[in-house]
C-alpha cells in the first residue's frame, strides 16, 4: 500500500532531527538495527557537476580524442533511457521540511524502475524518457547534485519494493541534503554514501586560502582552511562545487574514464530497472 500523505506530514516534521538519529547510529545495536531498517543493500554515489568536471577531464592516456570524453550526468541520462518505469517526484522532501530558500524545493528524486508503480500518485507522476531527461538537464540548470544507486530509506519512505528495482537520483543542495548527515552517521554506513570512482579533487598552488570553498559548499564539511591553504579530507565525496566556486582555478577534478565505466556496473548490480 502507497504511504498516505498524513505519514509524508510527519516525516517532513521530524527531518531537523536527522542529523541526531545519524549519532544514534554510532551506538551499539541502536546502530545495527537502523543500518537493517534503512541501509542494508545501499549503493550510492555522488556524482560531481559537470560544470566542474569541464575544468579538469582526465579519461585516461591511452584516450586523446574528444569524442572519448564523458561527463558524470551521462551515468543519469543512461539508466534513464535504459529503464522501462519512470517518475518525478512534485517535491524534495529535503528542502521542503527545511523550507529551503535557495534552490526549487520543487526538483525532487527522480525514481526509475519496476517499484515505481507503488509510489502515492499523490506524490508525483509518471513520466518518459523524454521528459526525465529533460527533467534532469533542468535539475543540473538549477546548480543540484546527482545521486544515484540503490537506496533503501526510499523505499522505506515510500514504501515500494523490491528495493532492487527502484533506482534513486537525488537532486541535492548543500544547504538540506539528508546526507549531511554523514560527518556523524557511523562509518559503516557513511562507507555505502562514495564518490564516483576515478574521481580525485586536489589543490594546486595557486590556493590562497580566501575560504570562499568553505562557505556553505561542501556536503560533508570535508575542506577546510589550514595553515592558508584549502585542505580536502577524507570525507570529500568528489562533487565538485569546491572547483566551481574557487575564483584562483585552484581546486581541480580529475575523472577517469575507467570510473565511468565502473559506477555504471556497480549501480547496474545492485538495482534493475528494466
Amino acid at each position: 500500500m502507497a504511504r498516505p500523505l498524513w505519514f509524508v506530514a510527519l516525516l517532513k516534521k521530524t527531518f531537523p532531527n536527522t542529523r541526531i538519529i545519524a549519532k544514534l547510529t554510532n551506538v551499539p545495536i541502536i546502530g545495527g538495527i537502523i543500518e537493517r531498517m534503512l541501509f542494508e543493500g545501499d549503493d550510492i554515489i555522488y556524482l560531481p557537476k559537470d560544470s566542474a568536471a569541464h575544468k579538469t577531464i582526465t579519461i585516461g592516456k591511452s584516450l586523446e580524442r574528444p569524442t572519448d570524453t564523458v561527463l558524470p550526468s551521462q551515468i543519469v541520462d543512461e539508466f534513464i533511457k535504459k529503464a522501462n518505469y519512470h517518475w518525478i517526484m512534485n517535491f524534495c522532501i529535503c528542502r521542503d521540511s527545511l523550507q529551503c530558500k535557495d534552490y526549487p524545493i520543487d526538483y525532487g528524486c527522480l525514481f526509475l524502475g519496476e517499484a515505481t508503480l507503488g509510489i502515492n500518485p499523490n506524490l508525483g507522476r509518471k513520466v518518459t524518457k523524454e521528459e526525465a531527461l529533460e527533467y534532469v538537464k533542468k535539475v543540473r540548470e538549477a546548480g543540484l547534485v546527482h545521486l544515484i544507486g540503490r537506496n533503501k530509506l526510499d523505499s522505506v519512505w515510500l514504501n515500494v519494493g523490491p528495493g532492487e528495482k527502484l533506482l534513486t537520483i537525488c537532486n541535492c543542495c548543500p544547504c538540506c541534503c539528508l546526507w549531511r548527515m554523514l560527518p556523524d552517521i557511523t562509518p559503516h554506513i557513511g562507507e555505502k554514501v562514495t564518490k564516483m570512482p576515478g574521481v580525485e579533487i586536489r589543490v594546486n598552488d595557486s590556493c590562497i586560502g580566501c575560504g570562499k570553498c568553505t562557505q556553505n559548499v561542501c556536503f560533508v564539511d570535508a575542506i577546510h582552511i589550514v595553515k592558508g591553504r584549502a585542505v580536502i579530507g577524507k570525507n570529500c565525496r568528489a562533487c565538485g562545487r569546491c572547483v566551481e566556486v574557487c575564483p584562483n582555478d585552484a581546486i581541480e577534478i580529475h575523472i577517469d574514464r575507467a570510473g565511468y565505466d565502473i559506477a555504471l556496473e556497480r549501480i547496474a548490480k545492485v538495482v534493475d530497472v528494466e
